[in-house]
């Protein structure tokens, strides 16, 4: 027999009291192996020892309304370990959660069907190989990448106590719900978790719980390869209230440690539950099967330790569902239903508070909120676009009281600080200032994990570490979060600080995430335009790109109005008739062009400039504006930008060229960089010239 199969029979004791419970966490194993053998692919191993893990959260603590999954006071559950898929599947199933369909309405459908569970992991299933937000309703959050769901969850947690500061008032505690959160070995190696962790500790936020499944197994074989750590020690020293459950098949065990995780109030619970992937016990030994189907013969024979038909597949024996859903809406339902008559008393106390959750909870946005945006006037001299970014920032900030971030220990010099806004701290939940410290990946995940609920988040770093947080901007983007990624000391000009701190790649590698909003603004209005997009964008994030340097502000009545930004390109500059040349630009380098520009234009050149900001907006324009832009006919293009080459040839073609990076820059002050780059008037000048000469 295979392993799976000898633990099985080892516990079958655990299976003879004939309890309800106990006939719904086997449905939820069968279900979890039946799925994954259907498939031919995934894990089974986790959702059949974490099956009385999740029934009990889910059926005596979690306050869930399963005929309202927005319902905003819900308590979170996210499954960190999101290769256990089918653990949350079979619950969101039996739970018998409604389908809310993309516009926001209820669609009368179960979210998961038992049709939806058959098709795990094929093409066009709700039931994919890991859990995926607005695909699946009931899915809190896209996990796959470990360690990601862990750090989300930390800004769920921060999110649920900034609701609960702003919006609460005595005798109405529109905010207090909590997330919960089963993750494994692997988000324990990996240093997201270990950030996030960190932070939550810090800020002491004892509405989050991680349940900890230590199974000392992975993908290569027991942990003790390559981890072996005290891990309940380490987060003791986080500052963590730390439990252990010795088996998780007791039940009643991790009851009373769920008990204790209510009652703390001072600290985030973390509790130690000891399984064995496969099936449960301790005792049974390890479980090789981990990441592949058991096999029919492994299945049948667990299915006759369970006392269940070894023939049926997919069997939800009667009254599982009905107890389960039961158990769930038994306590959630009256919750819901006396929230919403609360938040009806509410309005009538504080309209204008009330107005502003609706808004915030349906991602609109304030009426006028863009009404104190700066104008910048034309200014030779001009400002850093980190400056003009923090003015038009904390401009938006004074409108949009749920716009709140921070940075990785860097807010001096990302300007990204909300004036007055106070510091997100234990004690203090209703600063707007986030300190995420140096944890930029940890803050990318929370930022996430704030968007998820509804707040406008922000998290700001230096471009080249964007480097450090990648996966949660691609995750911000799978899931259509209006997040915002703000990016500063974005290219040479950061200067003496030399390659190590000096962006070439991360234009082009950000600029390669499907639906991320790449922008980079070339003075202060274009700036201004920049966060306007931001901030209206509730369904895709936006990387904010932004100069150490002070960049000439341009005059905005001999050129373009900078509206254009937000068709990602638009023409600053033209001449008479069709163009000899088409110099195109972005941030720094757009002042640049435009010297050049005034240059060849009083040599009789009939040249255009172009502003090229953000090719995500400029990509979903039709062609016949872009045609506008960048005529076809016109094919001697020169692009300047001080980053890497790799995209640009969407734009200059084959007879274009580009004025860009191709190695690492070097340690000296700005001026000598340009100088030794080409980043200069003359060189621009040189080099459209030899372009027209060519034929």
């Amino acid at each position: 027999m295979t392993d799976a199969t000898t633990h099985a029979v080892a516990d079958t004791h655990l299976h003879e009291d004939g309890s309800i419970e106990r006939l719904t966490i086997d449905t939820i194993r069968t279900l979890s192996m039946d799925a994954v053998q259907q498939a031919n692919s995934g894990h089974p191993g986790t959702p059949m020892a974490l099956a009385p893990v999740g029934h009990t959260i889910w059926s005596k603590f979690l306050r869930y309304d399963p005929a309202h999954a927005d319902w905003p006071n819900r308590d979170r559950f996210v499954l960190s370990v999101g290769h256990a898929s089918m653990l949350l599947y079979s619950l969101i199933h039996l739970a018998g959660i409604e389908e809310i369909d993309a516009n926001g309405k209820k669609s009368g459908k179960p979210a998961l069907s038992l049709e939806d569970l058959k098709g795990f992991r094929q093409l066009n299933s709700k039931t994919p190989g890991h859990p995926e937000y607005r695909h699946t309703t009931g899915v809190e959050t896209t996990t796959g990448p470990l360690g990601a769901g862990c750090g989300n969850s930390v800004g769920m947690a921060i999110a649920e106590r900034w609701l609960a500061s702003y919006f609460n008032r005595e005798g109405f505690p529109i905010f207090d719900h909590d997330v919960y959160v089963v993750c494994g070995d692997g988000d324990m190696m990996e240093g997201v978790a270990s950030e996030a962790a960190s932070t939550a500790g810090h800020l002491k936020l004892s509405n989050l719980c991680w349940i900890y499944d230590s199974n000392q197994i992975s993908i290569e074989g027991g942990t003790d390869l390559a981890f072996d750590e005290d891990v309940g020690k380490r987060f003791e020293a986080y500052g963590w209230n730390v439990l252990h459950v010795d088996d998780a098949n007791d039940v009643g065990a991790l009851a009373a440690a769920l008990d204790t995780f209510k009652e703390t109030t001072d600290k985030p619970t973390f509790i130690v539950v000891k399984s064995v992937i496969g099936y449960g016990s301790p005792k049974a030994g390890s479980e090789k099967a981990h990441g592949e189907p058991l096999g029919e013969d492994a299945i049948r024979a667990t299915k006759k330790a369970y006392g269940w038909p070894e023939d049926a597949k997919f069997l939800v024996p009667d009254g599982v569902r009905e107890a389960f859903q039961g158990a769930i809406e038994a306590r959630g339902k009256p919750l819901r239903d006396a929230w919403v008559a609360m938040v009806e008393k509410y309005r009538a106390e504080y309209p204008e508070l009330a107005a502003q959750l609706d808004a915030m909870l349906s991602d609109t946005l304030p009426e006028g909120w863009d009404a104190d945006i700066p104008v910048f006037e034309a200014d030779a001299k001009g400002v850093a676009s980190r400056d003009s970014g923090g003015k038009v920032q904390n401009a938006i900030a004074a409108k949009v009281p749920w716009l709140i971030g921070g940075s990785a220990d860097l807010a001096p010099s990302t300007k990204t600080l909300i004036k007055d806004g106070g510091s997100f701290q234990a004690g203090s939940y209703g600063g707007r200032n986030m300190h995420f410290g140096v944890r930029e990946h940890s803050m990318g995940a929370i930022v996430d994990g704030m968007a998820l609920s509804h707040l406008r988040s922000y998290g700001a770093t230096f471009l080249v570490f964007s480097d450090y947080m990648r996966a949660p901007i691609r995750l911000a983007a799978i899931m259509e979060l209006g997040a915002v990624f703000v990016f500063t000391h974005d290219s040479i000009g950061v200067g003496e600080d030399g390659p190590t701190h000096q962006p070439i790649e991360h234009l082009a590698t950000l600029r390669a995430i499907p639906g991320l909003d790449t922008i980079r603004p070339g003075d202060a209005n274009e700036v201004a335009e920049a966060w306007r997009c931001a901030a209206e964008s509730a369904s895709h994030p936006t990387a904010l790109i932004f100069s150490r340097q002070a960049l000439p502000t341009l005059d905005r009545s001999k050129y373009a109005p900078a509206s254009g930004v937000k068709k990602g390109g638009y023409v600053l500059a033209d001449c008479e008739g069709t163009p000899d040349l088409i110099l195109i630009a972005t941030g720094s380098e757009l002042s640049l062009v435009a010297d050049a520009y005034e240059t060849l234009k009083a040599d009789g050149v009939k040249v255009r400039v172009v502003s090229l900001p953000s090719w995500y907006r400029f990509e979903m324009q039709d062609a016949a504006y872009k045609e506008s832009v960048l005529p076809r006919a016109v094919t001697k293009r020169l692009a300047v930008e001080q980053a890497g080459s790799i995209g640009w040839d969407r734009y200059v073609g084959f007879e274009g060229r580009t004025i860009t990076m191709s190695t690492f820059g070097a340690s000296a002050p700005l001026a000598k960089l340009q100088d030794k780059f080409g980043f200069t008037h003359d060189n621009v000048v040189k080099v459209a010239r030899e372009m027209l000469e060519t034929k």
